[in-house]
């Protein structure tokens, strides 16, 4: 059998046999590279039909040779050389995966990865800040992996509403084919099982709703089956909590990490969570012995040993050592504005205030069930009442099913809680608590009903008369932001009040785009409507809690208003994480504080909850999570549990010991993260560190301008019409035109009108990202390096858009001068690997005809100047061309290992093979990887994919 890596012949087609093949079975890729097209065929069943079928056998080949019937000029030859290059996906780079992404990750994206190939397994905590980018972070360490051979199979375990986003990014920038499962997918995915064999064990790429594996049923079946490597976003979820929901996402991924060889990333912006058994509990599952240390006493040995596996880096970090040119992340702008209550609206909300008050405090002499509904039906009300009219009626007209028959059955506080204030560990629910309002009623006497009946007309009356001083304000507010170019989220904590809101923008701002999306639409309909927002004119998006995580949000909006203020700053930080944000194009975005001047509710959760975030968040350049228990005790006191002597004055409680409590707590707790974030910000990690890495795969595989030149100069030769957008310098225009071959139109969207495309990451908005790995990209190098090889396959026929020979007449060179385009393998072996890698690169070698037929080699960077550069000066005629060709193609009519072309390409190789094997070598010294047993063993011949002639001008004397 051939060497893995060689040219092969089966089926009457030239083949590379792959590494991987074994007694059962043959790997064939094609000749053009693409690694979607690589077929498996059986060795016995190949053998037998080869008796009756000569054309089953797999036999040694070499890779055809150009002819001078092929001859056009240097830019067609060139393409090709491109295309070859485009077309590599198992590129001889220190890092296999950046070869399979359609991304260019920034820099300091690359130390999670760093860091995670100095374990064995790898198991990490990833705690960078909000919008920093730790999905990319955790699915580079996946893809290169898997890349590597050390995975097959993988899965994300993320709340529900995170799902279709983790599918997409799997999906679009990495090239993982990945299924959704739960529970509205169960089924067809079954059906798409084969007999015998499990869903978690067919498909190898899989992202699963934790909230529905977590289960003891689906939790061992999960187990039995669980992939090598798995990944858990929103971490923070899985600590041991004392609601059930947490407590049993908590032992699924403590059962997950006792299996020791297991990989496991763990993925959250708030590892503390505002207490330090929170952390202990995320970092034991990493090591179980990291849960017994004391975090805030932390020898030099036990943090060296924590660091391998923790990195937390605040965009400060990033800023000051991670400088690499490309634009950074936006300046968030800090705003205030308010408003002032109508005196209508005034006198409901102190009514309502003091309805709600006398509910906590009548229920002393009540049952403990019955008392504590009252207390979570009177914050319910203030939330609603404060939130808008329509909130308020929503919650005092409408009537919830009763969720307890028997009133002295125990509450769950965790439920109300819930739906009272804004949870980390579960999916908003922005419908008005209405149940808990009802629960409560059944506690009411009937003054406490004819009260309730007659606040809810006057909401009504205060909606029917516009006497809403707080909508005025925002419809002014978003007007003047529209005017200063900025595109606002105005973020709501109910339906019935993002309902309200959205109805009187799209009223008063008629100009505007207004969508709308609440927790009624589906995942997909909420996608759809973000979508169709345009980015050529003003436009606004008025939304709820349902996605302040989950989908992107910053590619079309760059401002936040809180027309609701989150009684949970952790909330706060995400609804404006989703703004501010890596790929953020607006240089500034802006966030707004909305506040009423006389809503003493907003005043208390302005000075008992935001204040000291916005403090805490300048100090540090980060925010600093508190425990959802906290907050809800604090603001409790604070609103309820003091009154001013004087029964018309209202005055709430910002010295009540809860509050004091909860600031000394957070303050604590900002303080540990200050120390945690200077330990483990990976300060020995360095920009020197990761560029030549990047630097070094650039050279094999192209940097994003070289991809743009080969996309521009292909859809010149293909009919392809490109032009550059009227408003947006770094995108064009794309569309096919009638002479564009169809697998080439097939590549582009069926759409109105053209493709925006762009080939910068991160993309300006409205535009698609295209890089190496991008369907146009793939389909331009393949159809034109599979155009070329046919093209030498026949002697008839119109000219290929590309050609395998080229001949100029050109100033660039003062002697006939000759470029070799290679395409070089490599089988690359790494400790503990159990099968070697292949390894590509396309090549450019080059010589000189110094004087008759001796030969001047050029140095490899001379050779590839003079591809990219040499521009032809004068006319050849055909058969000057031909002849010129065949001056050289006859010296490679046979390849031998004696011809002195062949020899010298040989010896190239071989350096490079030494080269490559020193650059993994280097790049696992700066991992602290093992180096010893790194070998690059190069095949010979490379492939001659077409060769240059430059012939000199004659100068006049």
């Amino acid at each position: 059998m051939p060497t893995p890596g060689s040219i092969v012949r089966c089926r009457e087609r030239d083949w590379v046999l792959l590494p991987g093949s074994d007694d059962d079975r043959i790997l064939l890729r094609p000749l053009t590279g693409r690694s979607d097209e690589v077929v498996a065929i059986s060795r016995v069943l190949s053998e037998v039909l080869a008796y009756d079928l000569p054309t089953e056998r797999v036999s040694e080949a070499q890779f055809p040779l150009p002819t001078a019937a092929e001859v056009q000029d240097a830019q067609a030859t060139r393409l090709l050389w491109q295309a070859a290059r485009m077309a590599l996906r198992d590129g001889a780079t220190p890092l296999r995966s950046l070869g399979r992404i359609s991304i260019r990750p920034r820099l300091y994206q690359f130390v999670p990865l760093l860091m995670a190939l100095r374990l064995q397994p790898v198991r990490m905590l990833i705690a960078d800040d909000v919008g920093v980018g730790k999905t990319i972070e955790a699915l580079l360490i996946a893809r290169e992996l898997w890349d590597r051979g050390e995975i097959r199979r993988l899965a994300v375990l993320c709340p529900p509403y995170l799902c279709d986003q983790w599918q997409q990014e799997l999906q679009q920038k990495f090239h993982l084919d990945a299924v959704v499962i739960r529970p509205g997918t169960i089924a067809q995915l079954e059906r798409q099982t084969p007999a015998g064999r499990d869903m978690y064990e067919h498909f190898p790429v899989q992202v699963i709703s934790i909230d529905w594996v977590k289960t003891a049923r689906n939790r061992a079946r999960f187990l039995l089956f669980c992939p090598e490597l798995v990944i858990v976003d929103e971490a923070h979820g899985v600590a041991p909590a004392a609601e059930t929901a947490g407590q049993l996402r908590h032992e699924l991924v403590r059962e997950l990490a006792a299996q020791a060889d297991r990989h496991l990333i763990l993925l959250t912006a708030t590892p503390h969570s505002g207490a330090p058994t929170t952390f202990r509990a995320l970092i034991g599952l990493i090591d179980p012995a990291f849960a017994e240390w004391d975090v805030s006493n932390l020898n030099d040995a036990q943090r060296a040993r924590l660091a391998r596996h923790f990195v937390q880096r605040t965009r400060a970090d990033i800023e000051q050592g991670w400088a690499d040119g490309l634009p950074g992340f936006p300046q968030r702008e800090l705003r205030d504005e308010h408003y002032s209550l109508t005196p209508a609206y005034y006198n409901l909300f102190r009514d309502v205030y003091t309805f709600c008050n006398g509910l906590v405090r009548s229920g002393d002499g009540l049952r403990e069930p019955q008392r504590r509904v009252r207390y979570w039906a009177a914050l319910s009300l203030l939330r609603c009442v404060m939130s808008s009219p329509a909130a308020a009626v929503m919650a005092l007209r409408k009537r919830a099913t009763r969720l307890y028959a028997d009133d002295d059955e125990p509450l769950d506080d965790a439920l109300w809680q819930g739906i009272v204030f804004e949870t980390e560990t579960a999916e908003p629910d922005d419908e008005p608590p209405t149940a808990v309002i009802e629960q409560a009623e059944i506690t009411f006497n009937e003054s406490e009903q004819r009260r309730l009946a007659a606040l809810a007309a006057r909401a009504e009356q205060i909606a029917r008369q516009g006497q809403d001083a707080k909508l005025h304000g925002v419809i002014d507010l978003t007007r003047r932001l529209i005017d200063d170019g900025y595109a606002p989220i105005i973020w709501c904590r109910y339906v019935a009040t993002a309902d309200y809101v959205a109805q009187a923008l799209r009223q008063q701002l008629t100009d505007c785009h207004v969508t709308l999306v609440t927790g009624r639409m589906g995942e997909e309909e909420r996608r759809a409507v973000i979508a169709a927002a345009p980015l050529d004119r003003p436009r606004v998006l008025v939304a709820t809690d349902c996605i302040s995580e989950g989908i992107n949000l910053h590619e079309r909006y760059n401002a936040a208003i809180h027309y609701d203020l989150p009684w949970n700053p952790n909330r706060l930080e995400q609804r404006e994480g989703r703004v501010d944000r890596y790929g953020q194009q607006a240089p500034t975005v802006v966030t707004v504080r909305y506040y009423g001047l006389n809503n003493e509710v907003d005043g208390v959760v302005i000075d008992v909850l935001l204040r000291k975030a916005r403090e805490i968040r300048r100090a540090l350049g980060a925010h600093v999570p508190v425990p959802s228990e906290s907050v809800v005790e604090a603001l409790t006191q604070a609103l309820f549990l003091r009154r001013s002597p004087n029964a018309q004055q209202l005055t709430l409680d910002l010295e009540a010991p809860a509050t004091q409590d909860f600031h000394r707590r957070w303050d604590e707790a900002t303080e540990r993260e200050r120390r945690t974030r200077t330990r483990f910000a990976q300060h020995a990690l360095k920009l020197t560190d990761v560029q030549p890495i990047l630097d070094a795969t650039d050279r094999v595989l192209g940097n994003p301008a070289e991809v743009r030149d080969f996309v521009v100069t292909a859809a010149s030769r293909l009919d392809l019409r490109v032009r550059p957008h009227p408003r947006q310098p770094e995108v064009l225009l794309v569309e096919a035109g009638p002479y564009t071959p169809a697998v080439v139109r097939d590549a582009l969207p069926r759409q109105t009108g053209p493709l925006a495309i762009s080939f910068l990451s991160p993309t300006p908005p409205g535009a698609e990202y295209v890089g190496r790995n991008h369907r146009l990209v793939s389909t331009l190098s393949s159809y034109l390096f599979e155009a070329a090889l046919a093209q030498s396959r026949r002697s008839d026929g119109p000219p290929a858009v590309v050609a395998r020979v080229g001949v100029i007449r050109t100033t660039a060179v003062n002697r006939l001068t000759v470029l070799l385009l290679t395409r070089s393998r490599y089988l690359l072996t790494l400790p503990a690997q159990q099968r070697p890698l292949l390894a590509e690169e396309a090549l450019v070698s080059g010589f000189v005809f110094a004087t008759g037929t001796e030969r001047h080699w050029l140095p490899a960077d001379e050779a590839l100047h003079l591809l990219t550069t040499a521009q032809p000066a004068a006319n050849l005629s055909p058969d000057e061309k031909r002849e010129l060709a065949e001056l050289v193609l006859n010296d490679l009519d046979k390849v031998t290992r004696d011809h002195p072309i062949w020899q010298e390409l040989h010896r190239q190789i071989e350096q490079r093979a030494t080269d490559l094997r020193q650059a993994y070598r280097d790049v696992r010294r700066v991992i602290q990887e093992q180096v010893r047993g790194v070998t690059v063993e190069p095949i010979f011949p490379p492939d001659l994919i077409g060769l240059l002639v430059l012939q000199p001008t004659v100068r006049s004397r």
